[in-house]
């Protein structure tokens, strides 16, 4: 079985650091701990897209959809930019793009 790298007595990681982490990192795996919430994330994580694309690709309706959107949006996951009537989303941080990625490399293999 694979185990973690621990880091020298010397370089410990401090308890407090350690634990805010581990709150960052629960926080993280909350947000992604939704069906919905994660099929929208797969689909930013290959490009930028707009909700009609969004909803299409993903089969999530409104009102979820917005309401997932919105939750991604709030915990600074996704951005967004406006195109004349259109708005559209992006994958906003890179070590959730990362996460993403290394799920669908064990998950969804081709």
């Amino acid at each position: 079985m694979p185990t973690i790298d621990a880091p020298a007595p010397s370089a410990a990681i401090d308890l407090e650091v350690m634990r805010e982490h581990a709150t960052q990192v629960v926080t993280t795996l909350k947000l992604l701990g939704n069906a919905d919430r994660l099929l929208l994330l797969c689909q930013l994580a290959q490009q930028e897209r707009t909700v009609g694309d969004l909803e299409q690709l993903t089969g999530v309706t409104q009102p979820t959809l917005s309401q997932q959107l919105g939750i991604l949006r709030r915990e600074g996951v996704v951005s967004t930019r406006r195109d004349g009537k259109f708005i559209w989303y992006q994958l906003n941080d890179p070590r959730i793009l990362q996460l993403i990625q290394t799920m669908y490399r064990l998950y969804c293999p081709v």
